[in-house]
């Protein structure tokens, strides 16, 4: 049985030695296949509405963009004018999103390679995580919502949501050798996680081609 270091581990070696040039045409302008075009527009109609659960105005206060990839969150966070921490555990993806920042945006950026959990990067008025906990099992996902409710009094996060077709996906994912597989994502009930996730609510479900994901929020 995986634990969250050794996922962490392996989501680490996959952006950062096996996509890290995916991830970047991905979320730039560059021209993709259809598929990943369907994966682009559902990944951007998400981001919106995780960011429409933010005030307008995010003067004064502090967010941690937890798993920031490329960055392109933690630009429209900034540009709002939140203190943002973007933290990732793939230094080749902080490299990208530090390189693509506005310049006139830098100074309210303080980006991390490493754990997005780390108490070391301080408390927050809001945690942003996008598509960043779709690996992890239920008892690994709740103890790292737990670590970051700690110094968050909301955090607005992702899952894979527990569809037939996603299903099928992970059960054929597990017949991949694992030395040749991406991190596999982790289907979640919603009922089963409020068993084990106090203050959860669901917000929406977007689908988008080979993109399904959910987001929730946990407030304390």
């Amino acid at each position: 049985m995986d634990t969250y270091a050794t996922t962490r581990a392996r989501v680490e070696d996959y952006f950062d030695r096996k996509a890290t040039t995916t991830w970047d045409r991905l979320t730039s302008e560059a021209k993709v296949s259809r598929i990943r075009q369907t994966v682009r527009e559902g990944r951007d109609r998400m981001r919106a509405l995780m960011l429409s659960r933010l005030p307008a105005d995010l003067r004064g206060m502090r967010v941690l963009d937890a798993g920031c990839g490329t960055g392109l969150m933690t630009a429209e966070l900034a540009a709002r004018g939140a203190k943002v921490v973007a933290a990732d555990i793939s230094p080749k993806l902080i490299a990208i999103a530090t390189e693509r920042l506005d310049p006139s945006l830098k100074a309210k950026v303080r980006f991390h390679a490493g754990d997005m959990t780390d108490a070391k990067l301080g408390s927050f008025d809001h945690v942003m995580a996008m598509d960043s906990l779709i690996y992890y099992r239920p008892l690994d996902l709740a103890a790292a919502l737990e670590r970051l409710a700690l110094r968050a009094p909301k955090i607005t996060f992702t899952v894979a949501p527990k569809t037939p077709l996603l299903m099928v996906m992970w059960n054929v994912g597990k017949l991949v050798p694992g030395g040749d597989r991406s991190p596999r994502m982790v289907p979640h009930d919603h009922a089963a996680l409020s068993r084990d996730i106090p203050g959860l609510t669901r917000i929406e479900r977007v689908t988008s081609g080979f993109y399904i994901s959910e987001c929730l929020e946990v407030a304390r």
